[in-house]
């Protein structure tokens, strides 16, 4: 279902091979154009945007999203990044002095460092659970990850895709444990929506957050936090604002609290009914399983050329439009920058504790060539210079 139209409604530079997706999205132009409409309107008649028409956008996109998701709109409010919807749980989420948030060792860094910093304040533990790589199976992951639970568990925090070693972890069995358990399980989907199916109905995570403007391609801000209606009055708005004992407060606290928070461009919001169209109108799971083939087929090629091993078995369990390469570099930052300067590549190359990884990703957009092309440039750079160990 991928073709050349599709493949030109992206806006990306041609004279780069982008293989980096993972970390911004990128938003293609039918988006795009609709973003600029809804900024257009905010700039022609501002009041009636941000107190009228605004408003009903924003219930639109939730309507709308709601029905993507399997949830009902009023459990969602936007946020403007996955950080931020962290932060806002993990400011208000209630630990006392040796409670634990139980998570893995593989985290996103600015997540990671936001549950640490509530941890030490309320003096809890925040125990990062060893993953071994490479994962072996699902079964071998939740013997090896739930160890770290103990009767001081309040939370459970974890990614759904990770984003250095790019790891779809089964957080469906993971929330169903936590559930049995008793725990709260908070699972960071940052890069879930758009690349894999997400019903949370029935993942029954008590906390989710993802991003629009990652696979789903929305334009840059605009994520959404999901929580469950009973634990909703726990969590304190980021920003105190109009919605905080409202004269004229809607039919749910949590949007009152959250939707609105002073003078800001929501228009990114606004988009979510037509991103959602795009992906139906181009057959968006057919589109993500040929991309998936192609990270797939080029997993275990590149991971002879660096001489590593995969991070976990190439499938779909663990595998989907992520695939993080393990690499011996000294200079992360400087192989990147070679890698973008000298070849026109943009990828990642990311250090996580004390490994290094190379990551590419693959979206519509992408061909075999311009895997190819990372090909020809790692054998250049590995017979030229010193920057890669093989």
């Amino acid at each position: 279902m991928i073709t050349e139209a599709l493949r030109l409604q992206f806006l990306l530079r041609k004279d780069t091979t982008f293989l980096n997706f993972g970390s911004f999205g990128a938003c293609p132009k039918p988006i795009f154009d609709r973003y600029q409409q809804y900024q257009l309107e905010l700039e022609q008649e501002p009041v009636q945007f941000i107190v009228k028409t605004g408003m009903q956008y924003l219930k639109d996109s939730r309507i709308a999203l709601g029905k993507y998701l399997n949830c009902h709109e009023d459990d969602l409010v936007f946020m403007v990044n996955p950080s931020h919807a962290v932060n806002l749980i993990a400011k208000s989420f209630a630990l006392a002095p040796g409670d634990e948030i139980l998570t893995t060792d593989l985290e996103y860094g600015a997540c990671d460092r936001t549950i640490q910093y509530y941890c030490d304040k309320a003096g809890a533990k925040y125990i990062r659970q060893k993953v071994s790589l490479p994962i072996i199976s699902k079964q071998a992951f939740m013997e090896e990850f739930f160890k770290g639970v103990t009767e001081k568990t309040k939370m459970i925090f974890i990614s759904h895709i990770t984003s250095s070693t790019g790891l779809r972890f089964p957080v469906e069995e993971i929330c169903a444990k936590a559930k049995q358990m008793g725990i709260i399980s908070f699972v960071d989907g940052a890069h879930a929506p758009g690349q894999v199916p997400l019903n949370l109905s029935t993942l029954d995570a008590d906390i989710y957050t993802g991003a629009c403007h990652k696979w789903m391609m929305a334009p840059k801000g605009c994520t959404f936090l999901y929580v469950r209606r009973e634990l909703q009055n726990q969590f304190d708005p980021l920003v105190i604002s109009w919605g905080y004992n409202s004269t004229t407060p809607s039919h749910s606290r949590f949007l009152d609290y959250h939707q609105t928070q002073g003078t800001r461009d929501f228009s990114a919001f606004c988009t979510v009914p037509t991103v959602i169209d795009f992906m139906e109108k181009n057959h968006w799971p057919e589109v993500a399983k040929e991309c998936r083939k192609i990270v797939h087929e080029n997993a275990l090629p590149f991971c002879k050329l660096l001489k590593a091993e995969p991070l976990a078995p190439i499938h779909d369990d663990f595998i989907v439009q992520l695939f993080s390469i393990p690499i011996k570099t000294a200079s992360p930052v400087v192989l990147k920058d070679c890698l973008f300067e000298k070849y026109k590549i943009e990828i990642p190359v990311m250090p996580h504790a004390d490994k290094v990884y190379l990551r590419y990703s693959i979206q519509a957009f992408n061909t075999q060539s311009d895997l190819d092309k990372l090909t020809d440039a790692l054998k250049d750079i590995i017979n030229t210079t010193s920057l890669i160990e093989v």
